[in-house]
């Protein structure tokens, strides 16, 4: 994970010259107008050019890096960066400035949007929720380090705003020598493109480790958008003893999957079960409680179900089934070896037809047939064969070499595993006829054991006789096996190549899609929510605050002049949400991105009902500027750690990788829209209804907030971003089907 790591914080740079920004205007400002004579609109104007051009290049920013590239628009950023920077630095007039102020905010919207999505992209599931929240980081160190810079300029004899604002091109070089010369594009954005090869590298180089064919076969199913999907449920056990009495009737002998491990002749089965999974009846129970609870949606059940604690029943849950993934990726014990080449790859159809009369009937989940793909696909594909463009592939997806296998799981995070099922039956017309389904399947629990104990084949925990693993399944059609394809009847599980069908989704049209719409509802609403909370306002209050409290007098007598104390005290503030950040780094993929909102709105909401009361109440000085002091402290700490960060990350996580570009762009150009709003707004409603006022309406927000996550809002942590998507797919087709009923 240490390559994934190295490339997000190179990315958060961006983010580290937006604060940065934010805080040098602040301090500058105070000179330029002095310099220029300015009124105060043209001052506000001069202050909010950065936030106008960041909502302007918002609106085509995320359509372009859908097509362009995540890596070209962040090197495009840092160039705005610099050339700002040095616009700034020159500035004749304040025309001149206000345009290097629009470049400016060019950059910071480049830079604020994408950055979540190429962590997103590229980060392992396990720690995306940590590495997602640098860019928060990034962006608070960059303003207490501006900070400290134009209080150390301040108690110069006649400090040069010019200077302060062009010391902005300095790290941006150093931004934009990391995006070109070190960061890599975005693996998904790649495989979208069709383009396998770079994508492999650059998750090899992510890494760390050869064999990505586990990977690159989740990226490629991300692609898809929509389809029917189905939650079933799958008993795996050893071979010989699935077959006796169990709890669970299973299906017909005809549907059971055998799984192959990595011992000759040790194999497994899963078999379907009839009724309903865990996953799937907790999802059915969301759907009863809709009705008596309101508005609980239910992906946020759906999403619940695959976090919640399972009962432990016969034996210690343990870490039992991601070592499944050997199992799903090596072949058959009797498959011969060969080395898959072009032209062994150009033989495939005529491979697959001999394989099928040898009468082998088991439907069985092969491992990611990607992996097979990547040793042609690094040639950027062979031509094409049998039907059109298309790549058709054998059942025993997996290549073994003396004796030994080639390639690793097919674990893709969180527990979840990635499978394929290739049906064969016989059609009226007496030809061959299959369904080839994508399976996602995710360990609800070991269902019991005679034994209770786990034994170690190799190394790999497997279970103990008599121990059998309950999984459930999200089923439906792969990414890349679409209708056009299944009517020219291909020869097996023949795949589409990914640069072929990225020409034929509209994107537009992709967002009417029930489970986009959805994830569209959840990201638009928690950006517009979060702007409203309260975050400016107490910003713009906290030098007052501090001035009540004593603060700016203390320095005063240390011979600090008003505006040297005001900077002081803003790098002050800014150095305390720094340790509060890093907290909720460690906390975002342990306690979960919901858990930390809804834990930390409701302090928020305390805080700002007390900033209130120490408005209107009088208490005495000392004890309202402690009240005050102490609550916008609190305020800042629990914000940095929940609703500061995690929009964001929510935002680069639940749209699908052929739209989410667009639709993250959709989801900032609200926050900039929100926040343009109410830094506007904040003057007026402090004339008209004062403090208490402003903090009791911010209250008010922060209560819907809450109620809108605990409503709208999933949990999301440790799952891959592929499943995500498909979850939403599936709740918001189950909770179509609630409203009809």
């Amino acid at each position: 994970m240490k390559g994934a790591a190295l490339v997000a914080i190179a990315a958060t740079i961006g983010n580290f010259l937006q604060g940065w920004d934010n805080a040098t205007i602040a301090g500058a400002i105070v000179y330029i107008k002095n310099d220029f004579d300015l009124g105060t609109s043209i001052e506000g104007l001069v202050v909010a050019m950065s936030l106008i051009g960041a909502t302007v290049i918002t609106t085509c920013s995320g359509a372009i890096s859908d097509w362009l590239g995540r890596r070209p628009m962040l090197i495009i950023s840092s160039m705005l960066y610099f050339v700002s920077g040095l616009v700034m630095l020159w500035s004749p007039n304040v025309y001149i400035l206000c345009v290097a102020r629009l470049l400016d905010g060019f950059g910071i919207g480049l830079a604020v949007t994408l950055v979540p999505v190429y962590i997103s992209e590229t980060a392992p599931s396990e720690i995306r929720g940590l590495l997602n929240t640098l860019p928060q980081f990034t962006g608070s160190g960059g303003m207490f380090l501006s900070y400290c810079m134009v209080f150390g300029m301040s108690l110069m004899d006649s400090p040069s705003w010019r200077l302060m604002l062009g010391v902005l091109s300095i790290p941006s070089l150093l931004y934009f020598a990391l995006m070109v010369f070190y960061l890599p594009e975005s693996p998904r954005w790649l495989v979208s493109k069709g383009k396998m090869l770079q994508a492999k590298e650059v998750l090899q180089r992510l890494r760390g480790r050869e064999d990505v064919s586990g990977e690159m076969a989740l990226l490629v199913e991300g692609l898809g958008i929509g389809g029917e999907t189905s939650i079933e449920e799958y008993i795996i056990g050893p071979a010989d003893e699935l077959d006796e009495g169990h709890t669970h009737e299973p299906s017909a002998d005809k549907d059971k999957i055998r799984l192959y491990g990595p011992q000759k002749g040790l194999s497994w089965v899963a078999k379907p079960v009839t009724g309903q999974s865990i996953l799937s009846l907790t999802s059915r129970q969301g759907s009863m409680v809709n009705r008596s609870v309101s508005l609980i949606d239910p992906i946020v059940t759906l999403f619940g179900s695959v976090h919640e604690k399972l009962p432990e029943t016969g034996s210690t849950r343990s870490m039992l089934f991601p070592n499944f993934g050997s199992m799903f990726s090596t072949a058959e014990p009797h498959v011969r070896n060969e080395h898959w080449d072009e032209e062994s790859l150009r033989r495939e159809g005529e491979d697959y037809a001999s394989d099928a009369a040898g009468g082998d009937s088991d439907d069985n989940l092969h491992s990611p047939l990607i992996s097979r793909q990547t040793t042609s696909l690094d040639k950027d594909m062979v031509p094409p064969i049998a039907h059109g463009s298309t790549l058709s592939m054998r059942r025993h997806s997996t290549l073994v070499q003396d004796g030994a296998e080639s390639v690793g799981g097919t674990g893709i995070g969180g527990g979840w595993q990635l499978a394929w099922k290739w049906s064969e039956r016989e059609g009226e017309d007496g030809k061959m006829e299959g369904g080839f389904k994508r399976i996602y399947l995710h360990e609800e629990g070991i269902l019991g054991s005679r034994r209770g104990s786990l034994v170690s084949v190799l190394g790999n925990d497997i279970p103990a006789e008599g121990e059998f693993i309950q999984a459930a399944a999200l089923v439906s059609q792969p990414a890349l096996y679409s209708k056009e394809l299944m009517d020219q009847r291909p020869v097996g599980p023949a795949m589409a190549h990914p640069a072929e069908t990225a020409s034929k989704v509209p994107v537009w049209a992709a967002l009417l899609d029930p489970g986009v719409k959805r994830a569209l509802v959840v990201g638009i609403g928690i950006q517009i929510l979060q702007q409203f909370s309260g975050i400016n306002g107490v910003l713009y209050y906290t030098p007052q605050i501090l001035e009540e409290a004593g603060v700016e007098v203390l320095l005063s007598n240390l011979g600090l002049g008003s505006t040297s104390v005001s900077f002081l005290i803003s790098a002050f503030t800014t150095l305390l949400m720094l340790p509060c950040i890093g907290v909720a780094m460690k906390l975002m993929d342990i306690s979960g991105r919901r858990r930390l909102l809804l834990t930390t709105i409701p302090v928020l909401i305390v805080s700002l009902i007390a900033l209130v009361f120490s408005e209107i109440v009088n208490l005495g000085t000392v004890v309202n500027a402690g009240i005050s002091t102490a609550c916008v402290i609190i305020y800042f700490c629990c914000f940095v750690m929940g609703y500061g960060p995690i929009p964001n990350i929510l935002c680069s996580e639940i749209f699908p990788t052929r739209v989410r570009g667009l639709c993250i762009a959709i989801c900032a150009l609200v926050y900039w829209i929100g926040d343009i709003i109410v830094t506007y707004t904040l003057p007026v409603m402090l004339s008209s209804i004062g403090l208490a006022g402003v903090f009791g309406i911010y209250a008010v927000v922060c209560l819907i907030s809450w109620v809108f996550v605990f409503l709208k809002v999933p949990e999301t942590k440790g799952m891959p971003l592929e499943v995500i998507t498909e979850f939403f797919s599936v709740g918001a087709r189950q909770a179509a089907a609630t409203k009809n009923e």
